[in-house]
C-alpha cells in the first residue's frame, strides 16, 4: 500500500502495510531492526503506540477516522509511550526524519493506495 500526503501532495510511504488484529498491532515494528525510508506500518484500531524494546526512533502520525492528521510525534525514541490520544482512529509508523522531510502536519489529510 502507498501513503500519500493529499495537503502537501507527498508521498509518505511508497511501501506501507498494514497491522488490524490485536496480535499484529501488539508485535508492531518488534523484532525489526530498522525501517527503510519509504517503509511504514498502519495501525488500526490505534489511539496509543509504544517502542518498548524497539532498536530504533521512529515518526508517528495518529490520524482521525477521515484519515486527518491529529497528532504527530517525531523522533520518538526506543522505550517510549506515547499518551492515549481521544478522538484517534489510527497510526501511522515511519522512520525517523520522514514527517519533517514530508512537511506533514497536523490537519494534513493522508490518502491510503492499495
Amino acid at each position: 500500500m502507498r501513503i500519500h500526503n493529499a495537503t502537501r501532495d507527498a508521498e509518505i510511504a511508497g511501501h506501507a502495510s498494514a497491522a488490524r488484529s490485536y496480535w499484529s498491532r501488539l508485535i508492531g515494528l518488534l523484532g525489526r531492526s530498522s525501517l527503510r525510508p519509504g517503509e511504514a506500518l498502519l495501525l488500526d484500531p490505534c489511539t496509543s503506540v509504544h517502542t518498548a524494546f524497539m532498536r530504533f526512533s521512529i515518526d508517528v502520525a495518529f490520524l482521525d477516522r477521515e484519515a486527518r492528521v491529529v497528532k504527530i510525534v517525531p523522533a520518538m525514541g526506543p522505550f517510549r509511550a506515547s499518551a492515549v490520544l481521544r478522538g484517534g482512529r489510527s497510526a501511522v509508523e515511519l522512520p525517523k526524519g520522514t514527517l519533517e522531510r514530508t512537511g506533514t502536519a497536523v490537519g494534513d489529510q493522508l490518502l491510503f493506495e492499495s
